[in-house]
């Protein structure tokens, strides 16, 4: 099992979740499918809209991903089930120097415009704690 970081912003975050899917780097394959059914899932969200929304540097939602394969929507677009958790957003300064991927590191959101990130299990567990989603802990 993996764990994933992508960076999307809020807006369309919320409507993943309302959809109970992920679509990351604007719907290309090669991020959905380097994801399996059971991996860990984050988003953290910049901004709440793009491109003119305002700064939110939040984790926005927590889920993992569910049973079935990638498919190709009616817009093109790849996508994959998740199974989303409640959970509360959370600003991700607080948890930069406790994060293994943002440790010492000034230029953290540079590493972000990778889009799709793979992070460790303890950096998975911090963030489901402190999201209120206990429970998608390993």
């Amino acid at each position: 099992m993996k764990n994933w970081l992508c960076v999307v912003q809020r807006e369309h975050v919320l409507r993943g979740v309302e959809l109970g899917i992920v679509q990351t780097n604007h719907g290309v394959r090669s991020g959905i499918q380097r994801m399996s059914p059971g991996d860990g899932l984050v988003y953290y969200s910049p901004k709440t809209a793009y491109p003119d929304g305002d700064p939110l540097r939040e984790l926005t939602a927590i889920g993992r991903v569910a049973e079935g394969d990638p498919w190709q929507s009616e817009t093109g677009l790849w996508r994959r089930a998740v199974d989303y958790a409640p959970s509360t957003p959370t600003p991700i300064a607080p948890l930069l120097e406790v994060l293994e991927l943002t440790r010492g590191n000034s230029n953290w959101g540079f590493i972000m415009r990778r889009g799709q990130l793979e992070m460790t299990q303890h950096d998975f567990d911090v963030i489901a704690r402190e999201m209120g989603a206990a429970t998608l802990e390993r």
